[in-house]
């Protein structure tokens, strides 16, 4: 079923009833067994996509100094995505059944084979899915180069000014550098982790440069190894932003004074792409975002299973639950972006008549 976003302005339209909603659902989630591990098929899907990479990085290598590499920008970007999913979901301890081994599943596919530190993203989203789409507790929609918000379009001029007034035709080209967004913010960021957090995250991702770098020296000019790394990373940071962008943008966000239970805070805030296996495939299970939310560390392959009982359960309760296709996700979060920088581009068109 197809719905537009519900527009949630007070408390009342989203209060809740007496007692836990939350809990009669998670029994339901506990007893269809959705919340057993699925260790089995982690180790299946971890090692089929390491297979997967290394060969991809072996095929570049092979290849030799040639600009056919670049076509291999392709399958590492897209195996490097895969490998960042299974970070995510060692994060919220989906995988394994102690905290020592999602650690260290972390450690291998978020600062070695990503380059990225595990530690200060886990942090990150860790707060986002504590409060989503809140706009003093959401880190995902705290002002930066985009704005969620018109409250957040205040004082932005020059640069920023243009940035706000275009971000929605801008947010797809933008994409493309997020994947080297991510690395610097992580490396910046291990300043903020404690000693023993910084040696051991340094370690590793010193090693993921040494290895990528060592990789690309021996198999390639340096002017094909800058267009590679530079390809591979947009590449990355266009799939990820792609699976992560649908899930909550254009979504209702509480107001200020506004109290929302569990439930409605993850429901409400939240959307969920329709699909197949395709889907499920390349966008990491996050398609299932409700589901995902609502109980985060619920194995991946288990959210197609639970969104029928999820929906039922938000039907029962005349809770909106939200589930576009993905072209629609994407418009609806174009078209919140595009309204939020309205206000500037009226403002703009002001000066401009008065010029």
């Amino acid at each position: 079923m197809t719905m537009t976003a519900p527009i949630l302005d007070t408390p009342e339209a989203a209060a809740p009833r007496r007692g836990s909603d939350f809990a009669p659902l998670l029994a339901d989630l506990k007893a269809a067994g959705l919340l057993e591990r699925r260790t089995a098929w982690y180790a299946r899907s971890i090692g089929l996509n390491l297979l997967l990479l290394l060969g991809s990085w072996a095929a570049v290598v092979r290849v030799g100094d040639s600009w056919w590499q670049l076509a291999l920008a392709i399958p590492v970007a897209l195996f490097t995505t895969r490998a960042s999913f299974v970070g995510h979901d060692a994060g919220h301890q989906q995988i394994a059944r102690s905290a020592r081994t999602h650690r260290v599943l972390s450690l291998l596919h978020g600062n070695l084979l990503m380059g990225m530190s595990c530690g200060w993203w886990n942090a990150k989203h860790n707060k986002h899915h504590a409060n989503p789409n809140h706009r003093e507790k959401d880190p995902d929609v705290a002002v930066g180069v985009l704005v969620w918000d018109a409250d957040q379009t205040g004082g932005r001029t020059g640069l920023m000014g243009w940035l706000t007034r275009n971000q929605a035709r801008l947010f797809f080209p933008l994409l493309l550098l997020e994947g080297l967004n991510l690395k610097v913010n992580g490396l910046m960021a291990l300043k903020e982790r404690t000693p023993r957090e910084r040696r051991v995250e340094g370690s590793v991702l010193a090693l993921h440069y040494a290895l990528y770098i060592s990789v690309l020296a021996i198999s390639m000019s340096p002017v094909k190894a800058l267009v590679f790394v530079l390809l591979t990373h947009a590449l990355l940071g266009l799939h990820l932003g792609m699976a992560f962008a649908p899930n909550h943008k254009g979504m209702p966000m509480p107001e200020p004074g506004v109290k929302w239970d569990h439930l409605r805070r993850q429901v409400l805030t939240s959307r969920n792409v329709t699909g197949g296996p395709v889907t499920d495939w390349l966008l990491g299970g996050l398609n299932y975002q409700i589901e995902h939310h609502l109980v985060p560390n619920m194995p991946r392959v288990n959210l197609r299973r639970a969104q029928p009982i999820v929906r039922a359960h938000c039907a029962r309760l005349g809770v909106p639950y939200l589930e576009t296709s993905a072209v629609t996700s994407y418009r609806q979060a174009l078209g919140h972006m595009h309204r939020v920088g309205a206000p500037l581009r009226k403002e703009r068109a002001k000066v401009s008549a008065n010029d």
